[in-house]
């Protein structure tokens, strides 16, 4: 979990945290440098030049959560707001900018290994929820968690790559589908586990593939080894993170924090009930009731989000399937069902729409801090 981790507490609240990426623009739209905007609490630099994330701290409940999230980026934003700078809660920068890497070692290894194709990865900014492990119960919450996968429908922020009208979950089907075609292994959802071991085990192959495409590569192996472990050399969606003691999702397109903090207390609402009643794989259509968690088969779960990626919540099956596994569908608004409208944008279009959506977090963060104050 980011932040400071304690080992879990059986009979505890489960603990959960988000680290939210966001692009920083300057007044006119265009991509900016975040500079000293990453000195606020929780804000951090990512890989690329124009990309800013802020994280909180393990939190034992979802107000706790929202208190954190909004102070951080309500500060980010006040210091932005002094630098003329912007922040975009939209999950591709919609336009085909030029995105420049920040100087490191890992990226320079990734670049080379996946090619021409790490272009897509630049172009993807994300959630990651950051799940408490439950003594014993691991496994359940990384299965519970990939069943959930689809529900990365409720906030797609964008459809744009590019200029272009690619998908309603442009970055989810750049990262999965086309950033790591070579390595279809690495940015997949992986089927379900039956124990820590068997995961370990896929972690170990996935990261010997990695190494040995790094080889072909040219790559020096002392490089690799010194910069990529078995957890940090493997980007599937749904992970256990030991360093954490957490199992992360790292779906979700970066959205509006009001929504980051609604999916987030759906998601550990759903595995505290996994955590509680051991979940049970069968069938296709999956359900929650009052006394069991049912996980449909992992073809079935591919298929939820195939249709997740493509067209959101205007796929029935979808919304039917979010509905019987816990969450309140209707609740939820994603962006990208409102972003743009025209099957090509041009780059002017690109950085208005930057700009009404950075005044839209701004709305976001101002308004939800001010009723939680009073």
């Amino acid at each position: 979990m980011t932040g400071d981790v304690d080992t879990a507490t059986e009979g505890g609240p489960i603990r959960r945290s988000v680290e939210v990426e966001y692009w920083v623009i300057d007044g006119s739209g265009r991509l900016a440098d975040p500079g000293d905007l990453v000195e606020c609490p929780g804000a951090e630099r990512e890989f690329v030049v124009p990309m800013l994330e802020v994280k909180t701290t393990p939190c034992e409940t979802t107000a706790e959560l929202r208190a954190e999230l909004f102070e951080r980026v309500g500060d980010v934003l006040e210091r932005a707001d002094e630098r003329g700078l912007g922040l975009v809660p939209l999950s591709t920068p919609v336009s085909a900018d030029s995105i420049r890497d920040l100087p490191s070692e890992r990226t320079r290894i990734q670049d080379r290994v996946v090619g021409e194709r790490f272009e897509y990865v630049r172009h993807c900014a994300g959630t990651h929820i950051h799940v408490e492990q439950q003594p014993g119960s691991a496994v359940d919450q990384l299965n519970t968690l990939t069943a959930l996968d689809p529900a990365l429908a409720l906030v797609n922020s964008s459809p744009y790559f590019g200029g272009e009208r690619l998908a309603t979950g442009a970055r989810s089907l750049l990262y999965r589908r086309m950033a790591y075609d070579d390595l279809p292994h690495q940015g997949q959802l992986w089927p379900y586990v039956d124990d820590t071991e068997a995961w370990a085990e896929r972690l170990e192959r996935r990261c010997a593939e990695f190494k040995t495409a790094a080889t072909i590569a040219g790559i020096d192996t002392e490089a690799v080894e010194a910069a990529f472990d078995p957890e940090s050399a493997v980007w599937t969606p749904v992970k256990l993170r030991a360093a954490f003691s957490t199992v992360e999702w790292r779906s979700p397109d970066t959205a509006l924090p009001s929504q980051v903090v609604r999916l987030a207390d759906d998601i550990v609402g759903v595995v505290e009930r996994a955590s509680a009643t051991e979940p049970r794989i069968e069938g296709r259509a999956g359900h929650l009731s009052d006394g069991a968690v049912v996980l449909p088969e992992f073809d079935a779960v591919e298929e939820y989000v195939e249709r997740a990626i493509r067209d959101g919540l205007a796929d029935d099956s979808v919304r039917a399937y979010l509905d019987r596994m816990g969450f309140d569908v209707a609740a939820y608004d994603p962006l990208a069902a409102e972003v743009g409208g025209d099957e090509e944008l041009s780059p002017a279009e690109a950085r208005e729409i930057r700009l009404e959506y950075a005044d839209r977090l701004r709305d976001d963060v101002r308004t939800r801090s001010k009723v939680h104050a009073d």
